[in-house]
């Protein structure tokens, strides 16, 4: 089979992780790098060796290389210009969370899959965890699921001045992994948000958020960015009880389960960004839609934008009223006459956020 070439956009400290990962990758050939920042593209592809082009222009590469994938490792702001004009170049793109600052850009995203009829993923690395699907397989059924998240990074730069930094930036890794834990969807939400006076952020580092979801489940996370000392994993701690009882996982190798005892799973051979990776490219290969199409994520960040509008009104906001504003909104986005039509063929968002055979690309 011959190697997938791949033109990656983005090469700051996450695209260089990612262009680590894809010229590590079997049957894949990192044809190419994107930045506006030339120099600096020229000096991640020195550093994972290679042949790569560089070019301040998408579009000029994709002439030249005649990708078959793009990975775009944007700022989110720029992901939705990127991935459409590779989607309408007729090139499946794998792009990194969130899909899009807003919920109505994530739409529009939707509608350009569709209407170009070339893949979109979202790459939501931490649903590749081995022990993730071990703790999955062992709650069973739950009435009740939570995260504890707690961590105490010094990023500097723009997340110390985001207005809501931990819910943003952060709890949508944990937003996706509830979903594909209790294999249902999120109706409603209630979050409280709130900066400690020993917080060197600017906006909320810390809060907690109770979802409804469809199956009368709740899932409550609790997290703060300014939490010094016994710091948990980069995953959280996680409970998950039921009917059957408890089981717990460490956020890292260590699974417990009261009916079955502890397990200490050990890393798959692709977790994070290379799960993602692999499952993209099996993707593109069989046509076979994967769990990170976008129309599948839009459901998570949905629950990011309820929490956070729920924080700000100090109210419950109900997520299917949400994704209705959000599609007025993107109808009224100036965009591509095809995006647009795809909108209108729609009629409810609902319509964008079922699997279709007829995305299977």
């Amino acid at each position: 089979m011959s190697p997938l070439r791949v033109v990656q956009v983005g090469a700051g400290s996450m695209g260089l992780a990612w262009m680590r990962t894809l010229t590590a990758a079997p049957g894949v050939e990192l044809a190419g790098v994107v930045d506006l920042d030339v120099e600096r593209a020229q000096a991640a592809v020195r550093e994972v060796g290679g042949e790569a082009k560089v070019s301040a222009s998408l579009g000029e590469l994709l002439t030249a290389t005649g990708p078959d994938a793009v990975v775009n490792v944007t700022v989110p702001a720029a992901h939705t210009e990127v991935s459409v004009e590779a989607l309408f170049a007729g090139v499946p793109v794998l792009c990194e969370k969130p899909a899009a600052p807003t919920l109505a850009e994530a739409l529009v995203q939707a509608a350009a899959a569709e209407a170009a009829g070339r893949l979109l993923m979202i790459s939501q690395s931490r649903r590749y965890y081995a022990a993730l699907a071990e703790f999955r397989d062992r709650i069973g059924t739950p009435g009740l699921l939570t995260t504890g998240f707690f961590r105490g990074p010094r990023f500097g730069g723009f997340r110390e001045e985001m207005e809501q930094p931990l819910l943003v930036d952060m709890a949508i890794h944990a937003f996706d992994a509830a979903r594909y834990l209790l294999g249902a969807e999120p109706v409603s939400v209630v979050c409280e948000s709130w900066n400690p006076a020993w917080s060197w952020y600017r906006g909320d580092a810390s809060a907690t958020a109770t979802f409804l979801f469809d199956d009368g489940s709740r899932y409550v996370y609790t997290g703060s960015w300014c939490a010094d000392g016994l710091e948990t994993s980069w995953n959280g701690e996680w409970r998950a009880v039921g009917a059957g009882g408890t089981s717990t996982w460490d956020g890292e190798q260590l699974v417990t389960s009261s009916a079955g005892g502890v397990s200490e799973v050990p890393p798959g051979a692709s977790e994070q960004i290379a799960g993602a990776l692999e499952e993209f490219l099996e993707a593109v290969r069989t046509g076979v839609e994967p769990s990170g199409a976008i129309a599948r994520n839009i459901r998570s960040l949905a629950m990011v934008e309820a929490a956070v509008r729920s924080a700000e009104s100090g109210e419950r906001v109900e997520i299917g009223a949400l994704l209705d504003q959000a599609y007025r909104d993107a109808l009224a986005l100036p965009v591509r006459e095809e995006i647009r039509e795809q909108l209108r063929s729609w009629e409810t968002p609902e319509a964008a956020l079922t699997p279709s055979p007829a995305r299977e690309r």
